[in-house]
């Protein structure tokens, strides 16, 4: 069976963890296996790869093509005019901020494994943004207010984002199923107890399930957005409501 990724990366892994979700696809079925939560290094996706049969594709929630000295990516800038009135708006992605950016470093050694950008024809990786995404799979008015503000706010984001990933059950676009040992991390009790460090990871916990749902998406050829290109950084965006 067909498998596909989804990582939340860390921008800079020193500070903060990564998370990554290992799906499998069959048909309009995408069904999540397994949720690593705390990977501390960018290099830790490549063991995972490395022990995983037909991996086909990978979603990445972080800038994989920078070449800008300073201000924002073009892709940025054209999503932002989309979206920014809806609040998904992008943060700026250049090198000085950013100097020998772990997501980068990820992409280009998954270039190494025949992991080509925005690839229809054999093994892809493609970055994504969660922000619009959410608001397309799900048709929202705008931005779901999960990732900041006050540990009630984001408790209550966290399980708004929970239910609307348990929706896609019923999706006719694709179907997503989870594990058992992954609906831990949609239940809200638990999420209403969680604070600190446990409550960041599970919200990278829960974004690496929807990455990993983008890449099926792109998978089974959803339709598609792509703002910016290959040579200077883009950003993929799924254009079909799934529920």
């Amino acid at each position: 069976m067909t498998s596909l990724l989804g990582i939340d990366l860390a921008w800079k892994g020193c500070n903060n963890t990564t998370a990554a979700s290992i799906a499998a696809i069959n048909r309009n079925t995408i069904h999540i296996e397994e949720v690593h939560s705390s990977i501390t290094n960018w290099s830790n996706i490549i063991n995972i790869i490395n022990k995983i049969q037909l991996i086909m594709g990978i979603a990445i929630d972080a800038p994989l093509i920078v070449i800008n000295l300073s201000g924002q990516r073009s892709c940025e800038i054209e999503l932002s005019r989309k979206y920014g009135a809806r609040g998904a708006s992008c943060h700026a992605t250049n090198l000085t901020l950013y100097p020998n950016p772990d997501s980068v470093n990820l992409s280009q050694e998954l270039m190494k494994y025949d992991f080509e950008h925005l690839n229809r024809n054999g093994k892809f990786q493609i970055e994504c943004y969660l922000h619009p995404a959410l608001i397309e799979i799900f048709a929202l008015p705008e931005r779901l207010q999960y990732k900041k503000g006050k540990i009630n706010v984001r408790r209550l984001g966290q399980c708004k984002l929970s239910e609307l990933i348990r929706s896609l059950e019923r999706s006719s676009v694709l179907r997503l199923t989870l594990s058992k040992e992954t609906q831990q991390l949609l239940n809200q009790e638990y999420i209403l107890s969680l604070r600190g460090q446990a409550l960041k990871q599970n919200e990278d916990a829960l974004d690496s399930i929807i990455c990993a749902y983008i890449a099926g998406l792109f998978y089974v050829g959803s339709d598609f957005n792509v703002f910016g290109s290959i040579s200077d950084g883009y950003i993929f965006v799924p254009k079909v409501k799934c529920i």
